[in-house]
């Protein structure tokens, strides 16, 4: 089992920047990658950045390249995304994900809000 706490949403102005964390307990021994994902009202949950924690590597949605960076302090079990830029289209409920052998985790979620 793994648990999942995002924290660091708020509400920012356009071109603004913040940070979500997102505090990773438990089995994560098991834990191969961990990600953020964004869901508005009515819309299905998309992806927005992932990362592989054994080789580091990093993958990112086209709308966010460049402004979003997502990171991982291995000592603090602890995802990070670090994003700038702010739009009022990246409005949205971010989760913290992290697959776990055949099945996955997910946080509560935190709320993001852009102002315009």
């Amino acid at each position: 089992q793994v648990q999942l706490a995002e924290s660091g949403g708020g509400v920012v102005p356009a071109g603004g920047s913040l940070k979500l964390s997102c505090v990773a307990s438990g089995d994560t021994i098991g834990i191969p990658a961990m990600g953020w994902y964004r869901q508005t009202p009515g819309e299905a949950r998309e992806m927005v950045a992932v990362f592989i924690i054994n080789s580091g590597r990093t993958n990112y949605a086209d709308s966010v390249k460049g402004r979003f960076t997502i990171s991982r302090d291995n000592a603090k079990n602890t995802l990070y995304l670090q994003m700038n830029s702010l739009t009022p289209e990246d409005t949205a409920v971010y989760y913290c994900n992290a697959p776990y052998y055949t099945t996955e985790f997910w946080g509560q979620g935190t709320q993001v809000t852009v102002s315009s």
